[in-house]
């Protein structure tokens, strides 16, 4: 449903007031719908034209409970795209609708401006809607149960992509030089010398490096792949036996996981940026006097936090004031990290005013990760109380854990670093010249969940055809865990 013109016009005022404060966003589309619609497209990830799964509708049914039983209500939703889709509940009341449309102005300026989100697809609305209408063809044809439980296998690795590849070319592109010969273009060279040089110029240890280096350079080349892989779907796409149907479905899904993977790094900017201008545009500029307290209402319930629990509204509106106010007063540079005393810290005050410049910038360069290690400050800690918790099962209850500041930010890090899940490289795709998968989990930070990484290597030798090996640490020793799509095998690794 289309805003009436009482909304309309609400939509025009405050995209005006949004800009005039320097915000640039998309064109921006609201539709209104009652609490079951707004259900409906939030379990479709804000895609109505999403190819059928079941996963789909659970995620209907979780979130339809939470809001009948009063555990959550979805007040808006907003999805990445050129034009820019809105949905608002058509239940709000008018501070309500203020305020989500000032925060959805503020979400369609950082998917336009942030360099993370620059790769994503701007027709993605489009591009779902193709794929919906491909995977239910492919549904009529092979049949809804072949279908679906391919998805269900691809669905369950979406997360191994490499999310960093959209702006580092890891691949060759183009044919390389052959280099099996042992003349100037791939065999061992030397430095030109005069004859009775050469063997300065060139000494044999020089040239048992270089030969070295060349039977390094081929072993890599001959191998599948050559370098570690963290694209595991693309490897599966290009060399995993698949019929077609197969192949493109596994496609559909990696295209996905990379519109969703730039939200997902920088949800609590994202997050941030949107309460940070819906809280002064409302304060500033859009409320009347009698609206006050319920703005306070609805605005405490978006910034409140409970322990264990991380609320990236909270966190990233926090951080953006904290440097917004760092920069308006000079409180960064050498002279500043340098002060020693707190008192004069504390009232340093420069009046450089730099701090609205600075936010953008923050806004169009950072993700997550980088903009917590940069900004998260050991002051900014103490002054909003940041400790990490842990459950006591003897207490029944959440305590804090620890409240030293290096080890909150490097769990924090350690949190959101691909998305705290494993890493897990493709390693070789002939393992041991039999056509093989051999996965490594690599240990930063994140371990894995055993009985997960079991049930994940299954569904990779389904779709792989041949076994499939995971390399990872359990308790400090090397550990390989195999599946050949009859048994499971544990042993340790040489």
């Amino acid at each position: 449903m289309t805003p009436g013109p009482d909304l309309k016009k609400m939509t025009e005022e405050i995209a005006a007031i949004a800009r005039s404060y320097g915000l640039d966003f998309f064109d921006t589309i609201f539709e209104v719908v009652d609490f079951e619609q707004m259900n409906e497209v939030a379990s479709y990830g804000g895609f109505p034209n999403r190819y059928p799964h079941w996963q789909f509708g659970m995620e209907y049914e979780r979130i339809s409970k939470g809001y009948r039983y009063g555990l959550q209500k979805i007040y808006e939703l907003v999805i990445n795209n050129n034009p820019c889709y809105a949905y608002l509940l058509e239940c709000n009341d008018v501070v309500d609708q203020k305020m989500v449309i000032a925060h959805v102005y503020a979400h369609s300026d950082f998917f336009k401006n942030n360099v993370w989100m620059s790769k994503t697809d701007r027709k993605m609305v489009d591009e779902v809607a193709n794929h919906g209408a491909r995977v239910r063809r492919y549904a009529e044809r092979f049949g809804l149960e072949a279908v679906e439980g391919f998805l269900d296998l691809c669905l369950s690795i979406d997360d191994l992509i490499d999310h960093h590849s959209q702006f580092i070319a890891r691949r060759q592109k183009g044919p390389g030089k052959r280099d099996d010969g042992d003349g100037e273009s791939g065999g061992i060279r030397k430095i030109r010398s005069k004859p009775y040089m050469d063997r300065y110029i060139n000494p044999q240890e020089f040239l048992d490096r270089q030969k070295k280096s060349l039977e390094e350079s081929r072993r890599k080349r001959s191998k599948l792949p050559q370098d570690p892989e963290k694209d595991v779907l693309l490897f599966l796409i290009e060399h995993a036996q698949l019929s077609k149907w197969q192949r493109d479905i596994l496609s559909i899904v990696r295209e996905e996981s990379y519109y969703f993977a730039p939200q997902g790094q920088t949800k609590i900017m994202n997050e941030g940026w949107a309460t940070f201008w819906h809280s002064r545009i409302m304060t500033q500029r859009c409320l009347t006097d009698p609206e006050v307290v319920d703005y306070a209402d609805r605005h405490s319930g978006t910034v409140g936090s409970r322990p264990g629990h991380l609320n990236p509204y909270r966190l990233g509106l926090a951080l953006f004031r904290d440097i917004e106010d760092r920069w308006n007063r000079g409180r960064f540079g050498k002279e500043y990290e340098e002060c020693e005393d707190l008192a004069v810290r504390k009232s340093w005050d420069l009046g450089l005013g730099l701090g609205t410049e600075k936010i953008f910038e923050v806004r169009k360069l950072y993700n997550d990760v980088t903009f917590i290690d940069e900004f998260l400050t050991e002051e900014f800690c103490r002054e909003q109380k940041l400790f990490t918790f842990s459950y006591n099962e003897k207490a029944k209850q959440y305590q804090i854990a620890e409240r030293s500041f290096a080890d909150i930010k490097r769990q924090l890090l350690f949190a959101l670093t691909n998305f705290g899940r494993p890493l897990i490289y493709v390693e070789d795709g002939n393992y041991e010249n039999r056509g093989e998968l051999y996965l490594t989990h690599r240990h930063e930070g994140v371990d894995l969940q055993l009985d997960e990484a079991k049930e994940t290597i299954k569904n990779v030798q389904r779709i792989w055809g041949r076994p499939v090996h995971l390399e990872t640490v359990v308790e400090g020793k090397k550990k390989i865990f195999s599946y050949n799509g009859r048994e499971e095998k544990e042993k340790e690794a040489a």
